[in-house]
């Protein structure tokens, strides 16, 4: 199952087309059995924090990987987002950070969780 979540919320198979412009916030859930991935773009900031953490959420999964990879804004509504991520799937998360995400869990004290995959 793919579902795909922009600044409006989450919708099945479905996204919306901004042309040659890269999008400013996406949100795609991928299921694999027990697993789920959650590959985010764009900004993470307070309009869209909730969308990233509903996209985690929206499918009942043990393992959680959040790929942050293509994350070029990050702040602090989005280390919530994550910090609550983490107490829900304790042991069963995992976040993979770019380098901007990468420098803002560092300087917000959470560059060492064990959720916090290698750049």
């Amino acid at each position: 199952m793919r579902l795909v979540a922009g600044r409006q919320g989450l919708c099945h198979c479905c996204s919306v087309d901004q042309g040659a412009a890269p999008p400013v916030f996406s949100a795609v859930a991928e299921v694999d059995g027990d697993q789920l991935r959650v590959v985010v773009t764009g900004e993470v900031d307070m309009a869209t924090a909730d969308a990233m953490y509903q996209a985690a959420l929206r499918e009942p999964a043990r393992h959680v990987t959040l790929d942050l990879r293509a994350v070029t804004f990050f702040d602090s509504a989005a280390i919530h987002a994550v910090a609550r991520l983490a107490q829900r799937f304790p042991g069963a998360l995992s976040v993979l950070p770019s380098r901007q995400v990468r420098r803002v869990l560092d300087i917000s004290g959470l560059g060492e969780q064990d959720w916090l995959q290698p750049d």
